[in-house]
């Protein structure tokens, strides 16, 4: 069941159209990654999802209703720009975050206390924002993004600045929030990311969507018949006429499969050919290569089906 629903999204600055009738669902308990490269539209469409700025045409249901100002008190937003205060002590700071999201002043020192003692920084509330490293700031933004326990969080490049260690330590939050039936939506450039958490994308190029769906839909969609096969012996100097190796490595080669070829036909002549196979996997494109092909202005790549999305 989708929590959120944009229908037919279109919004212009000028002579600029931003978003460009854009369509796509979130399901509830979901990661939805949304994609697209620098000016693509994907701040202009947050905005318009959070109620900042109005869309020109189109509608968005929010939880089943139209997007409206109330809106504000279930959603989460973590923006790539932070917004702390850096004047303002960690504690003090959190509980005004958390009291402009409608939350009572001793619920929010009560979910302030839990969020800080839970991420092992009890000891920061005393302290000021601009004494905390970059890091550790976004620790604090992350608390103040979730404080009101939102039905939808919107994270906006939300590891930058972090370590391995505390970057680690988000993905578990945010997969405890999935869990628990928080919807979120991640925007990042950094695609090995996106394919380690996110189920459901939308890829969003010159203000339009251009591909969606399940990232493993998306990856199978987009698959070229490669298979990689680590071996051991000698390789027959015909084999590459059967087999159109296309990439070839000490004791591992890749080959391509015209359509309609089983990649069962490759395995039974390897063997007969008496190479000792070690491992036969199918190669299937990464969501980053099929990100840079796909807005590409030259690009050649299409799913195997023939379609462009």
């Amino acid at each position: 069941m989708a929590i959120l629903s944009l229908h037919h999204i279109t919004k212009t600055f000028g002579d600029k159209k931003a978003n460009d009738d854009i369509s796509f669902d979130v399901r509830e308990s979901s990661i939805f990654g949304l994609l697209g490269p620098n000016g693509a539209g994907k701040t202009t469409l947050i905005r318009i999802i959070t109620n900042i700025i109005a869309p020109d045409s189109g509608m968005i249901i929010l939880d089943g209703k139209p997007v409206e100002h109330s809106h504000h008190e279930i959603i989460g937003y973590m923006p790539e720009e932070r917004g702390l205060y850096k004047k303002m002590k960690v504690g003090e700071h959190l509980v005004y975050l958390a009291r402009l999201k409608n939350i009572s002043k001793q619920d929010a020192k009560e979910r302030v206390h839990f969020w800080l003692e839970k991420f092992g920084i009890g000891t920061w509330r005393e302290k000021r924002v601009e004494e905390l490293s970059k890091g550790m700031q976004q620790k604090v933004q992350f608390i103040a993004t979730v404080i009101n326990s939102p039905k939808l969080l919107i994270l906006d490049e939300p590891f930058s600045g972090l370590d391995p260690i505390n970057t680690n330590l988000l993905k578990e939050e945010i997969r405890k929030l999935k869990k628990n039936g928080t919807a979120i939506i991640f925007s990042t450039h950094r695609m090995e990311q996106v394919e380690e958490i996110c189920e459901d994308i939308v890829l969003i190029n010159n203000g339009r969507n251009i591909l969606s769906g399940a990232v493993q839909d998306i990856r199978e969609r987009f698959k070229e018949n490669k298979y990689r096969i680590s071996y051991t012996g000698v390789l027959p100097p015909h084999l590459n006429g059967r087999l159109h190796i296309v990439e070839q490595n000490d004791h591992e080669f890749i080959i391509q499969l015209e359509r309609g070829h089983s990649p069962n036909e490759a395995l039974r002549y390897c063997i007969e050919n008496n190479i000792e196979v070690h491992g036969f996997s199918e190669i299937l494109p990464s969501i980053n290569e099929i990100f840079i092909k796909e807005v590409s202005p030259s690009s050649d790549f299409a799913p195997t089906d023939g379609r462009k999305q």
